[in-house]
């Protein structure tokens, strides 16, 4: 698609489903604002008088397999009778496999289960040969990975997302617009209202988009229409951009509550699907090896240095902070992609620590 038009790209009918922060700063903090007129109007019509109630963010980051560790952390959470219902829920590659369930709360914790303990490789992808590195878009197909979003991804859930959007919350999931070289945040929720026919398999493309990987999996291409012409864009994985995100820095929420005269707690509660920790490895001398740990210790780096962003964002804001991470004590090896043994272990590991109040750290590491 031509640079010049980056910005002004629509999806069928859907108006304003997605920004380009800081660009479409206006068009976000619209959308917030309409979000709590929503949820004030639902509290009304219940009899509530009074405050707005405290609102919960939920942050959840990519990581493959390891997001068999939050999935566990949400349900033993649900055990606690603790677990709250999120105002706003984002998520990013792996993370954004988790995120509408997480969104929808406890009735979803089986589906939620159900994907990081029994989902395999053949439910993933389909390896195109080594060659397809050279001759190719990616190494893998992610065709068996877009049948099992869809059997999870079900017009009965887009229905019951859009009636969560008209309660005033917020879902939202990342991409990176590979020809922008931009992170993309899509509102689900706003899809999910649209009524667009399209807006069905638009979530599901946004899915598998988050979750592919630059190089191992396809980017998917999603049309849009610029100027009566229709164009094609190239999304890949939101970790190109992001590990895990909340909302804009841009976006000063303590600011626009407090001159709309709102006042309410706010906490956020980030999962990072990852250990925090150096993960030592032998590193063979060849060019595949070398390259392949530096591209993980870069996303190591950065995925840390997304959780400083949203610290510092949220203590201008006034906004509580709370991390939890895979601790450095889990050595089970993944032995295969998407290996049962490993994603198992980690589950189980999430949900004792959950089911036990997870401590969650006040701080990201090292501050």
């Amino acid at each position: 698609m031509p640079e010049r038009h980056e910005f002004n790209a629509t999806i069928g009918s859907m108006q304003g489903v997605r920004y380009y922060p800081p660009d479409h700063l206006g068009t976000i903090e619209a959308d917030a604002r309409a979000s709590v007129d929503r949820e004030r109007a639902v509290l009304a019509a219940a009899g509530h008088k009074g405050p707005l109630p405290p609102a919960s963010y939920l942050a959840v980051s990519g990581g493959g397999e390891n997001g068999a560790f939050g999935a566990g952390l949400l349900v033993g959470w649900t055990k606690t009778g603790t677990r709250p219902e999120f105002k706003v829920v984002t998520g990013v590659s792996t993370g954004a496999l988790t995120a509408p369930f997480a969104f929808l709360g406890p009735a979803y914790d089986d589906r939620l289960a159900g994907i990081y303990t029994s989902i395999t490789a053949a439910e993933v992808l389909e390896s195109r040969g080594f060659l397809a590195a050279l001759t190719d878009d990616a190494m893998a197909d992610t065709a068996p990975l877009r049948r099992t979003i869809a059997k999870y991804v079900t017009p009965d859930l887009l229905a019951a997302i859009a009636r969560e959007h008209e309660k005033g919350r917020i879902l939202l999931i990342g991409t990176t617009d590979l020809d922008a070289q931009r992170g993309v945040i899509w509102n689900i929720g706003k899809i999910a209202a649209s009524g667009d026919p399209g807006a069905l398999e638009l979530v599901r493309s946004i899915l598998v988009a988050s979750t592919a990987i630059p190089g191992a999996f396809p980017p998917v291409m999603i049309d849009v229409t610029a100027d009566g012409q229709p164009y094609q864009e190239m999304h890949v994985d939101g970790g190109a951009t992001a590990q895990v995100f909340i909302y804009p820095p841009s976006l000063k929420i303590g600011e626009l509550a407090k001159k709309a005269g709102i006042v309410r707690r706010r906490d956020v509660y980030v999962i990072r699907n990852a250990r925090l920790d150096a993960d030592w490895a032998d590193v063979r001398r060849s060019t595949l090896s070398i390259a392949g740990r530096a591209i993980s210790s870069l996303i190591q780096t950065q995925g840390v240095g997304d959780l400083y962003r949203i610290y510092t964002v949220s203590q201008r804001d006034g906004v509580g902070f709370h991390l939890a991470y895979i601790p450095s004590s889990f050595d089970v090896k993944l032995e295969t992609p998407f290996d049962q043994t490993y994603m198992r272990a980690l589950f189980d590991l999430g949900l004792k620590l959950g089911a036990q109040g997870y401590p969650w750290q006040t701080r990201p590491p090292g501050y």
